[in-house]
């Protein structure tokens, strides 16, 4: 049975808390999370990157010397892709990078990286996260006491605007619903901070 400490807003000890071991105690399949986080990164990409090829530069219909007897190397135009200013060969174009994974594979990576962050005691459980007004320097005090100033990933339950805004500011900090975290935020954090409701939903969801 797998148990953790529970912390109040403060930093102190208020209890323990049992941990699913369908989402905490599973042995953490290395590759699943390799795939997770590749096709995490490649649907980020934006795909704008674009060049202009020999057909689509401007100018260069003449032809810039004879075809003969000048000496130099035969050129039919000042657009070709060794001239500067010319076409680019084989020039970039807009492009999708995304594509999809299996759901029980990207479950699978996640649960890998839960239960790897636990392992390397990188979960900090809270009893109730609750912001009272957008305050960054009260955020920053918050994460001071639980031992997670640096890059910390914290969960609600909900959308919250409070901890959203107050989290912003602070470098490397940042919130997500419990319900929408993925593999990369979770192995890329350095602590992850949820509190009881964000645990339950967490069971409910991915376990």
């Amino acid at each position: 049975m797998l148990k953790t400490t529970v912390y109040d807003m403060t930093g102190a000890s208020v209890g323990e808390v049992e941990l699913s071991e369908a989402l905490f105690g599973v042995e953490p399949n290395v590759a699943a999370m390799h795939e997770a986080v590749k096709n995490h990164l490649a649907n980020c990409r934006q795909g704008t990157q674009s060049a202009l090829t020999r057909a689509e530069v401007s100018g260069g219909g003449k032809k810039p010397w004879r075809q003969k007897g000048t000496g130099r190397a035969r050129q039919g135009s000042t657009r070709a892709v060794q001239w500067t200013h010319g076409g680019i060969a084989f020039a970039p174009k807009p492009r999708t990078y995304r594509y999809t994974i299996n759901k029980k594979l990207k479950r699978l990576a996640l649960v890998s990286a839960l239960s790897a962050k636990f392992a390397d005691n990188g979960i900090v459980v809270i009893d109730e996260i609750k912001v009272e007004a957008p305050s960054t320097k009260t955020f920053a005090g918050f994460l001071k006491a639980v031992n997670a100033e640096k890059k910390p990933l914290v969960l609600t339950a909900s959308a919250d605007r409070n901890a959203a805004l107050s989290a912003r500011n602070i470098p490397g900090a940042k919130t997500a619903m419990a319900s929408l975290i993925n593999t990369y935020d979770v192995l890329n954090c350095d602590k992850l901070v949820l509190d009881k409701a964000s645990l339950n939903i967490l069971g409910e969801v991915f376990a």
